[in-house]
This record gives C-alpha cells, sequence and structure tokens, in this order.
C-alpha cells in the first residue's frame, strides 16, 4: 500500500447519455437513455434524470420504457464516443505516462509515477486540474477518487458522483470499508454474494473478522485469500500502462428471430467481415475462431476452431465461422450471433487451403460471368441489372443533414416519414420538421465536436448535474470515510 493517495482513478458522468446531452440542447436536464432502441435492446446508459425514475445499465430497454416513458431513447454514437474519449485520454498521459484504460470513460493513472509530490494537497490539486481540462475540453465532466490502492480509488471515484473528487488518505482504509456490503470488493458477484450470506457475512468488516482460513474455506484457496486482503483494505496491484487484450469479437441481437438457415449463415459471414476490420485495425492476428449463438430460448453456445497459426485473412476466419455454424442446430430460432478471434498476435500466419479455396472462389466467380456474358450475346439482349438500394433506417439520435436546413438530428421514424431536430451543440434548442424516409435532400451526417461553437444567446453554460459530494478539504477528520460508508 501506497503511503500518500497518488493512484487516480477517472470515470466520467454517465458518459454516452452525457455525451449525447451535449450534442442536444433539447435534451439537456432530461431523462436520455442510449442503448438498443428496438423490443430486444439493452440500455447501454442512463442519464441522472432518468435514473431517478429507476432505469440503469444493462436493463432491457423494454422495461426502461415502462419505468420512464418520457425519455429520449438513442441509438449509440460511437465515433463520438471514442472521439471524447481519445481526448480525455490525451489529458490523462499529460499527468504520467502509466495510464491503464478500462473502457472508453474510465481509467487509472499512477500520478507518482508522473512526478507528482506524494503529498494530500499535491495530488488534490492534481485531480481538480484534471476535472477543470476534462469540462473545458469535452464539456463533459467526470468524477475523481484518489487513493494509495487501486481499489479504493475506483470506490472514491464512485462516491464522488457525479462531477466530484474524493481523497481517501491512508491509514483511513478500514474505517472507511468496514460498513460497506461485500459487493463492493472487486471479484465478489451475486454468486459469491450468496455464499457469504448463507455463512453470515454480509459487509467488509464481517469479511475480514471472518479470518482468511474461513474464507478459504467458503471460497478456494486463491479467492478466499485474495478477499480477505482486499477486506482490510490491501491492493498492491500496480497500474499497468498497456492492457493486452485476449480476443476481439462482434455480435448482434436480431429484432426478430432468424430461422432461415441461408440468412444466418450471411449474418455469421457479414459478423467475421466486421471481426477481421476490427482485428486488422488492432494490429493483430488471431488463431483460434469462436462463434456464439444465442437461440430463441436464450440458451447460448459457442463453438471455437483453433488453427494452424494466426492470421487476420477474412477468407480463413469466414470459412473457419462457417464450419462452426454447421455444429450447431439453429432451427428453432437465433436471436443473436457473435463472431470472435483469441488467441492474439502480431505476425500472421498464411494459410496455403485458405489462399486455395479463395483462388477457387475467384476462378469459378470469373466463369460464372463468362458464362453470363455468352448468354447474353447469345440472346441478343443486353440486360443491365439494376442493383436495389435497402431502404433507409433512420435510428434515434442519428446524425442528419438537410441541404436547406443543415445538421441535426432524428429524434424518430416510421410510416414512411422520419422526423429531425435541427440544433447544434452550441446552439439553442431547434426546430423539428418531418421528412419523408426517401426524402432525397436529407442524408446521414458527422457527429459535430462537442465545444468549440459559440453559445446562442441566453443558453448557460454550467453542467446539466451538480456534484453529489465533494471531497473536504485535508484535515477535517474522517468526513470522506463517513460519506461513503453511507453510500
Amino acid at each position: 500500500m501506497r503511503p500518500a493517495p497518488t493512484i487516480l482513478h477517472l470515470d466520467m458522468d454517465a458518459f454516452f447519455a452525457a455525451a449525447e446531452q451535449a450534442a442536444k440542447p433539447s435534451l439537456r436536464g432530461k431523462p436520455v437513455v442510449v442503448g438498443g432502441v428496438g423490443g430486444r435492446g439493452v440500455v447501454s446508459t442512463a442519464s441522472y434524470e432518468a435514473r431517478v425514475f429507476g432505469v440503469r445499465s444493462a436493463m432491457p430497454t423494454a422495461q426502461a420504457r415502462r419505468l420512464c416513458p418520457n425519455a429520449a431513447y438513442l441509438s449509440p454514437r460511437f465515433t463520438l464516443y471514442r472521439q471524447v474519449s481519445e481526448a480525455v485520454m490525451e489529458l490523462l498521459h499529460t499527468l504520467s505516462p502509466l495510464v491503464e484504460p478500462l473502457s472508453l470513460d474510465e481509467a487509472f493513472v499512477d500520478l507518482e509515477a508522473g512526478g507528482v509530490p506524494a503529498e494530500g494537497a499535491a495530488v488534490r490539486a492534481v485531480g481538480e486540474q484534471l476535472r477543470r481540462d476534462i469540462r473545458s475540453a469535452t464539456g463533459l465532466t467526470g468524477s475523481v477518487g484518489l487513493a494509495g490502492a487501486k481499489m479504493l480509488a475506483k470506490i472514491a471515484s464512485e462516491a464522488a458522483k457525479p462531477d466530484g473528487l474524493v481523497v481517501i488518505e491512508p491509514g483511513t482504509e478500514r474505517e472507511l470499508l468496514g460498513p460497506m456490503t461485500v459487493r463492493t470488493l472487486p471479484g465478489v458477484g451475486p454468486a459469491t454474494a450468496e455464499t457469504l450470506r448463507r455463512a453470515g457475512i454480509h459487509t467488509v468488516q464481517e469479511t475480514a473478522e471472518a479470518g482468511e482460513a474461513e474464507l478459504v474455506r467458503l471460497l478456494g484457496r486463491a479467492h478466499g485469500a485474495g478477499l480477505y486482503g482486499m477486506a482490510l483494505g490491501q491492493d498492491d496491484r500496480p497500474v499497468v500502462a498497456e492492457r493486452d487484450a485476449k480476443s476481439i469479437s462482434v455480435e448482434d441481437t436480431f429484432e426478430v428471430d432468424l430461422t432461415d438457415r441461408t440468412r444466418v449463415r450471411s449474418e455469421v459471414l457479414r459478423l467475421a467481415d466486421r471481426c477481421v476490420q476490427r482485428l486488422r485495425a488492432a494490429g493483430r492476428s488471431g488463431r483460434t475462431v469462436v462463434i456464439k449463438v444465442r437461440n430463441y430460448d436464450f440458451s447460448t453456445l459457442t463453438r471455437s476452431e483453433t488453427l494452424r497459426g494466426p492470421t487476420d485473412d477474412p477468407a480463413v476466419i469466414r470459412e473457419a465461422a462457417v464450419r462452426l455454424l454447421e455444429t450447431v442446430d439453429t432451427t428453432g430460432g437465433v436471436r443473436l450471433l457473435g463472431v470472435g478471434v483469441s488467441g492474439l498476435a502480431d505476425f500472421t500466419q498464411e494459410d496455403l487451403f485458405a489462399q486455395l479455396a479463395t483462388e477457387r472462389e475467384a476462378a469459378e466467380s470469373a466463369a460464372a460471368a463468362a458464362a453470363a456474358a455468352a448468354e447474353r450475346a447469345a440472346g441478343g439482349v443486353e440486360r443491365r441489372e439494376a442493383e436495389e438500394e435497402p431502404p433507409r433506417r433512420w435510428h434515434p439520435g442519428l446524425d442528419v443533414v438537410h441541404e436547406e436546413y443543415g445538421a441535426g438530428w432524428v429524434q424518430g421514424s416510421g410510416v414512411g416519414r422520419v422526423t429531425v431536430r435541427f440544433e447544434t451543440p452550441w446552439s439553442a434548442p431547434g426546430r423539428v420538421r418531418t421528412f419523408a424516409v426517401e426524402d432525397p435532400a436529407l442524408r446521414p451526417g458527422e457527429p459535430l465536436p462537442l465545444v468549440g461553437g459559440a453559445p446562442a444567446d441566453g443558453q448557460s453554460s454550467e453542467p446539466a448535474i451538480l456534484p453529489k459530494l465533494v471531497s473536504p478539504e485535508p484535515g477535517t477528520g474522517s468526513e470522506v470515510g463517513e460519506e461513503v460508508s453511507r453510500r
């Protein structure tokens, strides 16, 4: 354990929803839910205004709509979220070379490695400046926790939400953790918590009092010993700058169960191509191909095949995915499909059989094209095949541009119409107009920057949410521990 709170944990506040509120002035201060908007969608992030109604992450969207029917339900815009995340991570790298991203909106920072003095006042000043810099660069807010260990820094940032900062001074860990539920500790999920509950253990203090031997008896040596140390506030895990991905995968949930075997196969091929794109974007290759199939009854099956060597060849991965699909019965209906690659490496090993298959496929295509040309010549009629464009799908929240009205976003669509609100991140709430879904003047757009434009007259630049908790200044006793305990 460090003698000073030099490990920083940053967690952006309701990140996806807050980014949508910042981008859409008409939604500021109103409940916003980001995630799957279909009947089988799942909530990714809910704004604090939506959480008041009980909406939470990972909740089915249908349930969220029942709890908060008047919220804005938007499809995620990962292009925007990645842009904001990159700006935030760049700020973190100015503090230290040791930055450990956990997701787009969350990261640990080792301030000691960045030369910050190991003093409470110094790290507090760095944390406060970071919050100001994030607000200036992105228009969003983040909560900061500072402690002598990663576990405690994360607990502190959770207590600081939204838009606050909490410092846990070394030496106060056990007093702080004692009254908290065991679910606070990393690695304690529902199953572990239930095992401890049956043994009469409900809080972190009771976990520590149970002793290491009892926890090992209940949970096994590795888990029990690790949990005992964390109950005592001991966490010596370092901040790791590079978190090596173990796998890369993509998956889709379908609004209607897929029962057509040909359609299932085409979806697997499409997912395999998307997986290869992500694999190549990361500069990696993989040796094991995995497919995931969730049936109509929610039963989930996985199948895997290990290749002779790592590859990023789309033909190899497509062929392996199709072979795996042949081993799964999909006649009852499929609600989710996924394709992934594990056993990642930084090099590739060409697969001769895949090359031969690709060449064979190319030769067959060329032969088919020649036969079609001969048929056209024999008939004396030049036939042109018109490619039908798929119907436009205007998802709620999608960026659009209209030739006359400019930039806006989709509020909703249906019955051949699409409703668009025309506003920008730095404008006043805009007007709503309705168009035909095939209106040639309307096209998809790109996300606009959240900061950089001039706010409209009278538009407040104050945050949409206020801090729930701000850490007291040094010397005020154990107020931090008391506040965290009450949470």
